[in-house]
């Protein structure tokens, strides 16, 4: 048992004195340590008078930088963010300079941040011997102003998705949180904390950068335009042609071969990377890039680097990327593509639309009930002409609100909205075997289909808008086996289910988050080089006009 020790009634005393003295003194040291320097205080006092209070009764203010500027030094009471007692620039406004210079590499101009006046304001501070309280005050909310803008376009864009595309339905789920750091921290959060940090962006900024660099190629851009003044591709010499393709893409590489030549490779990957027809000739398509400037390429990193910006930050360990204008599907674990394969996507009149959903289960032997689109379109149509015989060349019932099979014969323009339209399961179901559901109000989903010829065709934009996959069964088994553990589900056990051709649904544990985006420049499989994609239904242009 430990024992206090003994004092005499004048020892206490007089240990008691000191421990308050000690506690007083503490106490005074605490006070001056913590309070604001007088420099401060008045920089406090201004800026009170120079901003208004926060508002949160005007929601329309809410989404402006102006308002999250006050909310930010309402937060720390007006104290200064990026100078010292002095008033002269601290270390982290130096960083945040150099950031700001850094988002040109997301395709944004940094003037957008008033980078040149941050710079003047920051020279006259470094170098003038009294700094003024009106140029400390203008210096450091310029700069906040500026962070906060570039935080808020690094996470959610600088052009409403809507703006530019009708039928892009993402929804960025990144919560805003930028005033409340600078509010609360001494030290910033650094603008790379609010890029996105799905591989294709990191991809894309990196490509922005060397074609900028391509762009300054004095010897590149005369070669580029010598085949730009050249009237037809077959007066080019092979070394122009050889020139630009290793410089714009210096990782293709060729080999000796008795089937196809070097060059003939070469133009091959340059077509296959530049989103054109694959031919492995010099034929006007290819010509037409060969002579684009690298500048003019730009354009089109900057567009995808938005769409992205548009979308969730980050998509995580586990998921599923659809693009819809390269019409691939890739599945990737932990940042490897498990699964690629071609899918078939929406013809021009009936688009397929960017969204993100959650896959929630899988149908084996689905049957199909005709969306509202393909029944005012098609099958109506259909019906008129032929009636019945349409009806059963398409495996197509009609039934009523009981359940009850109505005869075509009855069905007109007038009331053929009061019946449902299903096919039943089968081979010849428009679904296929397979149908993979990700619940969404756009009623879009991956399924099989019994048109097995259309993936080996290049223009793939031909189903309603839904999204057909060219290997079914294998995602099928690898996401119920691989993923979900139920290692009962082999290829034998898939074909013995199908063939019974009766519907059954697996619900899925693990919610794998599937992306429909459309990215008209993109990653390859390998994961580490950019593609270009053809626009197949014209978007790139309305976009890449907002942003200019």
């Amino acid at each position: 048992m430990h024992h206090l020790p003994s004092f005499s009634n004048k020892k206490y005393t007089l240990f008691i004195f000191v421990l308050v003295s000690l506690c007083a003194s503490c106490d005074d040291w605490q006070k001056k340590v913590n309070a604001p320097p007088a420099a401060f205080v008045s920089f406090s006092d201004k800026l009170k008078t120079v901003l208004k209070p926060v508002d949160t009764a005007g929601k329309k203010n809410m989404k402006t930088v102006s308002f999250d500027v006050r909310k930010t030094y309402q937060g720390r009471n007006y104290m200064p963010i990026w100078v010292k007692e002095n008033y002269a620039p601290t270390e982290a406004s130096d960083k945040l300079i150099a950031e700001l210079e850094d988002m040109q590499w997301d395709g944004l101009n940094p003037e957008r941040y008033n980078l040149a006046t941050i710079k003047l304001l920051k020279q006259r501070l470094d170098t003038t011997k009294h700094n003024s309280l009106q140029d400390a005050i203008t210096f450091d909310t310029t700069l906040t102003h500026s962070y906060l803008a570039a935080a808020k376009d690094l996470l959610f864009g600088i052009i409403s998705p809507k703006k530019a595309d009708s039928l892009w339905f993402h929804v960025n789920d990144t919560v805003w949180n930028a005033p409340y750091l600078l509010a609360t921290k001494d030290h910033y959060t650094s603008l790379s904390e609010y890029r996105s940090e799905v591989p294709a962006y990191l991809l894309l900024r990196s490509e922005y950068r060397r074609y900028a660099s391509l762009a300054n190629d004095t010897d590149l851009n005369k070669t580029i335009a010598a085949l730009h003044y050249t009237k037809h591709p077959d007066s080019v010499q092979t070394e122009q042609v050889n020139t630009v393709i290793k410089t714009e893409l210096p990782w293709i590489t060729t080999a000796p071969s008795d089937t196809m030549s070097e060059q003939v490779q070469l133009i091959t990957a340059y077509q296959n990377y530049s989103g054109i027809r694959v031919t492995g000739k010099l034929d006007s398509n290819t010509f037409v890039h060969l002579a684009t400037p690298p500048a003019d390429f730009l354009k089109k990193l900057n567009a995808n680097m938005e769409r992205i910006r548009w979308m969730q930050r980050q998509f995580g360990d586990l998921y599923l990327l659809v693009n819809v204008p390269l019409m691939e599907l890739f599945l990737k674990k932990a940042g490897v593509n498990e699964m690629h394969m071609r899918v078939v996507v929406g013809k021009p009149e009936r688009q397929t639309p960017s969204l993100f959903a959650t896959m929630a289960n899988i149908v084996i032997n689905p049957s199909w009930g005709v969306p509202p689109t393909i029944l005012k379109k098609d099958v109506l149509p259909g019906l008129k002409k032929s009636g019945r015989k349409y009806m059963r060349k398409k495996g197509l019932k009609v039934y009523d609100s009981d359940g009850d099979v109505v005869d075509p014969s009855f069905i007109n323009e007038s009331n053929y909205t009061r019946y449902t339209y299903k096919q039943a399961p089968g081979d010849d179901n428009s679904l296929g075997y397979v149908k993979f559901n990700l619940p969404n109000p756009w009623d879009i989903y991956l399924h099989d289909t019994p048109h097995r010829e259309d993936f080996v065709k290049r223009d793939r934009f031909l189903s309603s808008g839904c999204i057909r996959v060219q290997y079914p069964q294998e995602m099928a088994i690898y996401i119920l086996s691989g993923i979900e553990n139920k290692h009962t589900y082999t290829p034998g056990r898939l074909d013995s289910m199908i063939a019974t051709h009766k519907t059954r649904w697996e619900i899925l544990k693990t919610r794998i988050p599937v992306h429909i985006a459309y990215l008209t420049a993109y990653e390859d499989t390998t994961g580490k080089h950019i593609q270009f994609v053809r626009d197949i239904y014209g978007r790139d242009e309305k976009l890449i006009s907002l942003l200019n």
